[in-house]
Parts: C-alpha cells; sequence; structure tokens
C-alpha cells in the first residue's frame, strides 16, 4: 500500500498535524515508510466554485471533450469541488474521472420561451408545467434544481419574473418532497419576494437584494452566491441593448450597488458562498479572483477563503480535512487567510490522494 504523508497548519482550525493520504483518503493514523510529500505551509481543503458551468462556451454548449478541459482548468486553481448550477449537456462522463474535480450536477436550467439564454433551458410553453419539469431534474440530478427567476421581458423592455407564485411555490415544495434543494438565477427586484416566499434555497446573483429581505435571508438560512466576477460584465450587457434603455439603466444601476449589497448580506449573517459562473462570459480557473472580489465588498479575507473552501463544502455536504475523508486538499507555502494572493500560487494540488501540482 502506498501514501503519502503531509505536515502543516490545517485550516480552518489552524493547528499543525500530520495527515497521511491512503487510498485516496485522509488518515491521522500514522502509515510506516510513507513518502513525505510536504512538511511546513498551510494545508487548505479543496476549493469549491458554488456557481460554474464546465460544458458551457461564450457560444454556447460544447462536447464533452472540451467540458473536461475546462474542468481540469479549474482543478489547476485548486477546485477541487463545482456545484454545475446548471447545464445543458450531461457531464456524467466528467463524473466518472476521478482526476477531475467533483461535481455537483443542478440538471438543466427552467425557463420560458425566449426567457433566457437561446439553447440553455428547458423551455416550458406554460408556467403551470414547472412542478412537473421541477420533479424530474431533482429526480435526475444531485440535490439540486436551477430556476431562471427573472430576465429581460421583450414586451416590457426591462427585467421580469417569469413564474406566477402559485406555481412556483408548488414547484419548490415538490423539490423539497424530493429531498432536493432549489436555486434560482435572479438580477432584479420584481422576482425576488415571490422566491423567498416561495421557499427558495439559494439565490444566484441577487444584485437587487435589499436590507429587508437580507434580514429575511439570514432568518430563513436562504444562501447567496453572488458571482461578483461575473456582474461585472454588466455594464457591457447595458451598452449592448440599445434597444431596450430601461433594461440597460437597470442593468448599471445594479452593478453600481452589487458591492454594497454583499457588504450588508455579510453584516445581515447570509450564507456568501464563492461561485465565479465560469462558462459562458467568464473563463473557467478564476475562482481566486472571485475570492478576492468577494474580500472587496466586505467579507474579512478568512470568510472570503471560507466561502470558497471549508465553509462551502460543510454547505454542499462534503467534508473538509478530517480524517476519513476524500485526500482533496491545497498546499500553501503560506497563509491564505493573511494574503489572499497566495491562493494563485499552490505549492500542491491533491486530488482524491493524487498529487496534481
Amino acid at each position: 500500500m502506498s501514501a503519502l504523508h503531509i505536515w502543516g497548519t490545517v485550516l480552518p482550525d489552524g493547528e499543525p498535524r500530520d495527515l497521511w493520504l491512503v487510498d485516496g483518503r485522509i488518515s491521522v493514523e500514522p502509515v510506516p515508510g510513507a513518502e513525505t510529500l510536504s512538511t511546513g505551509g498551510f494545508l487548505v481543503p479543496g476549493l469549491v466554485d458554488a456557481h460554474c458551468h464546465p460544458g458551457l462556451a461564450p457560444d454556447g454548449p460544447v462536447p464533452v471533450e472540451v467540458a473536461i478541459e475546462q474542468a481540469e482548468t479549474d482543478r489547476a486553481a485548486g477546485t477541487l469541488l463545482i456545484r454545475d448550477c446548471g447545464l445543458p449537456i450531461d457531464v456524467r462522463p466528467l463524473q466518472e474521472r476521478a482526476d477531475l474535480p467533483t461535481i455537483i450536477r443542478c440538471g438543466r436550467h427552467l425557463a420560458l420561451p425566449k426567457r433566457y439564454v437561446p439553447g440553455l433551458a428547458i423551455e416550458l410553453d406554460d408556467p403551470g408545467l414547472l412542478p412537473d419539469a421541477v420533479a424530474e431534474q431533482a429526480r435526475d440530478g444531485d440535490g439540486w434544481v436551477k430556476l431562471v427567476g427573472d430576465w429581460i421581458d421583450r414586451g416590457v423592455g426591462d427585467l421580469a419574473p417569469l413564474w406566477p407564485q402559485d406555481v412556483l411555490t408548488e414547484a419548490i415544495r415538490v423539490a423539497h418532497d424530493l429531498g432536493a434543494r432549489v436555486t434560482a438565477h435572479v438580477f432584479g427586484e420584481a422576482a425576488l419576494p415571490g422566491l423567498i416566499d416561495a421557499g427558495i434555497d439559494c439565490l444566484e446573483h441577487g444584485t437587487a437584494l435589499t436590507s429587508d429581505q437580507l434580514a429575511e435571508l439570514a432568518r430563513r438560512d436562504v444562501a447567496l452566491v453572488p458571482t461578483l466576477i461575473n456582474i461585472e460584465n454588466f455594464p457591457g450587457i447595458a451598452d449592448k441593448a440599445g434597444k431596450y434603455p430601461t433594461y440597460a439603466a437597470h442593468m448599471r444601476a445594479l452593478h453600481a450597488g452589487v458591492g454594497d449589497m454583499v457588504a450588508a448580506a455579510v453584516e445581515a449573517g447570509v450564507r456568501v458562498f464563492a461561485g465565479t459562473d465560469a462558462g459562458g462570459m467568464v473563463d473557467h480557473g478564476l475562482i481566486a479572483d472571485e475570492v478576492d472580489a468577494l474580500h472587496r465588498a466586505g467579507m474579512s479575507r478568512e470568510q472570503a477563503l471560507a466561502s470558497a473552501s471549508w465553509a462551502a463544502r460543510e454547505w454542499l455536504g462534503h467534508p473538509g480535512i478530517e480524517d476519513g475523508a476524500p485526500a482533496d486538499l491545497i498546499v500553501y507555502a503560506a497563509d491564505p487567510r493573511e494574503d489572499l494572493a497566495v491562493l494563485r500560487h499552490p505549492k500542491h494540488i491533491v486530488l482524491g490522494g493524487v498529487v496534481f501540482a
């Protein structure tokens, strides 16, 4: 039996410990003859991208071979756990590969015709079909379902909700009965009350959240994945929306206020997690950029790191660095809690006990 030995300061507890990596698992029991991989430094649970799309590119879906390359790019950045947050391709072939990050599938986005990016969502001809569609995605996925909560309605020239309240409430109830959680894409104000009242479990982007709504999210333990590096695209989107001036102005205003919203979310006690939204307008492998953005928006360095590591793993039901857990960890030469730039320079990336850097 081959084994690796690592000694270093383990986060988040900050205690120096010896670990042994045996058959892809972490052990705290000494293994005679184990090869020492590293001594000193800081050991961080594999990073998490909680909103990522391996299988998407700016022009739409990509072949599985390209999705594999995208996942490899994420792995090289230290991302070892991905919540896919909606994909039009089947990434089970990626899940079957031990050399790629663990992927939690959300299945297909659910939307209405002409109310989302063309070619990405299952477009329902009737809003009343949503509960059945949610049930199908819940049964097929890995415990998450993704709704499109709002999108531009060209008839009104601005962001608008997609779903009637009674349908939305029933759809989320159905998902919960099947043991799945529901998240929703939402940019603007109008869809937020309905999503929150319907029992949503997570909000993606959430750029228009108010202080009262953030307090309610904290009370209900609704998570927020703000995808800040993707929100940086809002001004460019607005520049291309000359036919819809109200929408363009709205997107610019949402972009201007998102930093304050995230700071208020942290202050309110909302659980905020790092997600890059890679695969569309954002490149893969940029989790460190998202962590930096969360820190600039008001999270402490440790909070921002936790949102992309141990806290996100706990939220998604995956362990950190503990006895018996999968050996998915990053070794850094210095403490990333003191300098987030350290995240860009991993000393070792270990996935399933295999060293990739």
